[in-house]
């Protein structure tokens, strides 16, 4: 998708996408700290996510893609960390670091899928892992339990959160469908290895 250079709405994008790049916000944020910053507040003049999108891989392109392309392999080995010690509750990853716009400052997004909602909570009490609840808005505005997590990634040399979204067993099946630009929102662990295998792939062509 080509990148609309001009009028206050692709000055938004731009601004916001280099807050979502460079400071690891979420796009809703973004957009309404740059609309701010520009002075226009306006929701109507807010680019769309596909705009945004656009916005924030071209910013990653001209500005950081060899360091980029680094620092989302590492939350991705992360991430996969995770799935696999998570998989009882059926984890998909979602977000920055599934769909390859991760930086270094980026969270990772992992949505649980679980018979029992307090099930997973109680396996991090098993673990003795540490982590703060909370509560976020669902992909269809809904709100959604979330257990927070905070992890050293010695590779990165920071510490790095992990929001664990906990949902119905019955909603995994709507979650698989296609975003509004045609992508899958979310994967699995083995789709998570076959994108960090393709990447691989691209590095070393």
């Amino acid at each position: 998708m080509q990148v609309d250079r001009t009028g206050p709405t692709a000055e938004i994008a731009a601004v916001a996408a280099r807050l979502v790049v460079e400071e690891g916000l979420e796009y809703a944020t973004a957009k309404r700290l740059a609309g701010k910053q520009l002075g226009l507040s306006s929701r109507g003049l807010w680019p769309d996510n596909a705009t945004l999108d656009a916005a924030v891989r071209e910013h990653i392109a001209i500005f950081c893609a060899e360091t980029q392309a680094i620092e989302l392999q590492v939350l991705r080995r992360e991430a996969l960390v995770w799935l696999d010690r998570l998989a009882d509750f059926r984890p998909h990853l979602s977000g920055a670091v599934w769909h390859g716009t991760a930086t270094r400052h980026s969270d990772i997004h992992i949505q649980l899928f679980c018979d029992d909602p307090k099930a997973a909570e109680w396996a991090l009490l098993d673990r003795r892992v540490d982590y703060r609840p909370g509560t976020v808005m669902g992909w269809r505005g809904e709100p959604v339990d979330v257990l927070t997590l905070r992890v050293r990634c010695e590779e990165l040399g920071q510490w790095v959160l992990i929001h664990l979204l906990v949902h119905d067993l019955d909603d995994l099946r709507g979650a698989l469908k296609p975003d509004g630009q045609g992508r899958k929102p979310r994967g699995d662990a083995q789709a998570l290895r076959d994108l960090m295998t393709q990447g691989t792939e691209e590095n070393s062509a």
